[in-house]
């Protein structure tokens, strides 16, 4: 019976401890989501990239423009050429549609990797705040990404994007 007793007193504490230790834990977290559409840095970031790349979209724009002239003009003159001076038309209008591709395609993989590259630099820099937040407001527990609920009691993303916006 002593034994019975002993064992329910050493489960009591069992559960007790952590509900204890539990309620002295500070525990905060962040919506991932929330902070990368509003923080001020990725409007930053999207206008350095549309300054970056606005001369080479403008560029392809009016190579594209250019090409869809060229094949009107092809198909309105193709009945009074030579089928010599109509191949020779065509074959240079696959050509720079070949060439008007290629550049396309390296615009797109440049802007997906520059893209990626101020992304990964914004993360960075919403990660830090989350800890320069955490430490000087001493919360234990932080979480960012992954978390299906969290109440409003421990939601600390406006503060997160105060500190952002502080920083830019």
């Amino acid at each position: 019976m002593k034994n019975l007793k002993f064992i329910w007193l050493v489960f009591a504490l069992f559960i007790a401890a952590p509900s204890a230790y539990a309620a002295d834990l500070k525990i905060g977290v962040v919506n991932a989501g929330v902070v990368l559409d509003k923080s001020p840095q990725k409007a930053a970031a999207l206008a350095r990239l549309e300054k970056e790349f606005s001369a080479r979209s403008k560029s392809l724009e009016a190579k594209h423009k250019a090409l869809r002239a060229a094949q009107e003009k092809l198909k309105k003159d193709g009945a009074i050429l030579s089928a010599d001076q109509r191949r020779d038309k065509e074959r240079d209008l696959l050509s720079d549609q070949r060439e008007l591709q290629r550049l396309q395609d390296e615009y797109s993989e440049d802007l997906s990797i520059r893209r990626n590259e101020e992304l990964r630099k914004l993360e960075k820099d919403i990660a830090e705040t989350i800890v320069d937040l955490a430490k000087k407001e001493s919360y234990d527990l932080v979480l960012y990404q992954g978390v299906i609920f969290a109440s409003d009691k421990v939601d600390l993303t406006d503060k997160v994007l105060e500190m952002l916006k502080t920083k830019k």
